[in-house]
């Protein structure tokens, strides 16, 4: 029975330990697509600028998705067994 345990404490801590890599990749890849979503361009003295809006919201979501990941990855790596 005490080996079960261990198997399942060690499986939540894999676990955990993964999510919080895959925040770590969502992230950088959310803020790089973020950064990237804006163009401008000086013609004259003005600055034209565009955005993708669709990007822009996609960046978003990745970000979001990366920190829901770190809170479970944290959570379950840093839980205690009983």
């Amino acid at each position: 029975m005490q080996e079960t345990n261990l198997i399942y404490v060690n499986m939540k801590r894999t676990l955990g330990l993964i999510l919080i890599i895959g925040a770590m990749v969502l992230g950088y890849l959310g803020i790089r697509d973020l950064g990237s979503s804006s163009t401008s361009v000086d013609i004259l003295g003005i600055e034209l600028s565009a955005e993708d809006n669709k990007a822009k919201e996609m960046a978003y979501v990745k970000i979001g998705l990366g920190v829901v990941a770190l809170i479970a990855g944290v959570y379950l790596f840093g839980k205690k067994s009983k």
